[in-house]
């Protein structure tokens, strides 16, 4: 195979595709991005580095290793209710295969155009297989929600459902056979997850705190706890699991995957108890998938109770070291 240069890679791959979005005055090809900040916002800024063989299989499909590596990144900034803007791009890989590249910008543009990223530079590298993206957001001053913001007696919701991510990970370890229909719903829940961008700022109307939950809900939650300075008491029976995992696994499992698994980009926010009219409008105004699971209390440790009793678990969620 025939090299190609770090520069004729962007070229070919990433500088010609560009989404459009606001105050992009210079893009890929300088030493720097040249970027106007949207008047009286804040910008918000996150990054995510995934390692292949550890937070996606070296073989995936290139396609959906980049459509989850901008999702994964992007639900930091529906965490904070930021509204997308940018992103840049650190690609390390053994080798530039045309056709492995190919496939990745088609995710990775993809992914982009659905949040209205504008692919603003990055960098290039051989080594082994690693992708970072950096994101870039604005958010009104004042109207972050923030793991901080948590107060005794506010209610903790969910979006969506919980588990279903830790399910999708031992499917592609192969330690559990599911069939086909089972099978391409727990690929997308891994590859390509709901990310609530849109109803995440809907909900900063009425929440100050919010975390994505990505190491796991108990793991997640715990961080709120201890930037809060508080404690989580959080039900069992109300955590909301899909069809497909119910129907996949015994229930310990399911509860165990829904409380420490990790990998479902769901968020994770409180409301106090006088915005919950206000929520329950929002809900039916934006059609809000959201459940109640528990509720902020005193103290700093984060529990689930289940008949009222504490459920034991083996650890809190995904460790990175």
């Amino acid at each position: 195979m025939a090299s190609i240069s770090e520069f004729d890679l962007i070229e070919e791959y990433f500088a010609g595709q560009i989404v459009a979005s606001y105050g992009v005055n210079l893009g890929i090809g300088d030493d720097c991005a040249l970027l106007t900040v949207p008047q009286s916002k804040q910008l918000a800024v996150s990054i995510d580095t995934m390692i292949g063989g550890v937070h996606f299989p070296k073989n995936a499909d290139p396609e959906l290793i980049a459509e989850r590596a901008v999702r994964v990144a992007v639900s930091d900034l529906a965490a904070m209710g930021a509204d997308p803007l940018w992103m840049t791009l650190s690609l390390t890989l053994p080798a530039a295969e045309s056709h492995w590249l190919a496939g990745f910008s088609r995710g990775l543009f993809k992914a982009a155009e659905e949040f209205n990223l504008s692919l603003v530079g990055g960098d290039t590298t051989r080594g082994p297989l690693a992708v970072a993206i950096q994101v870039h957001g604005s958010v009104d001053p004042g109207q972050a929600m923030l793991r901080s913001q948590a107060r005794v007696g506010d209610i903790i919701f969910v979006t969506g459902s919980l588990g279903d991510g830790a399910a999708a990970l031992a499917v592609i370890k192969k330690e559990l056979d599911v069939g086909k229909s089972a099978f391409s719903y727990f690929m997308s829940q891994y590859y390509t997850p709901r990310i609530w961008i849109r109803e995440a700022h809907a909900l900063s109307e009425v929440s100050r705190c919010a975390i994505d939950i990505s190491d796991g809900l108990l793991a997640d939650l715990g961080h709120i706890c201890k930037a809060s300075g508080v404690g989580a008491v959080v039900e069992a029976e109300r955590l909301p699991i899909s069809e497909p995992l119910r129907k996949l696994a015994e229930p310990d499992a399911a509860l165990a995957w829904a409380l420490t698994g990790g990998d479902d980009y769901q968020i994770c926010f409180t409301v106090a108890p006088q915005q919950l009219q206000a929520l329950e409008e929002l809900r039916e105004r934006h059609r809000l998938d959201i459940t109640a699971i528990g509720e902020i209390v005193r103290g700093n440790e984060c529990v689930c109770l289940s008949n009222g009793r504490i459920v034991e678990c083996d650890n809190l969620g995904y460790k990175h070291f």
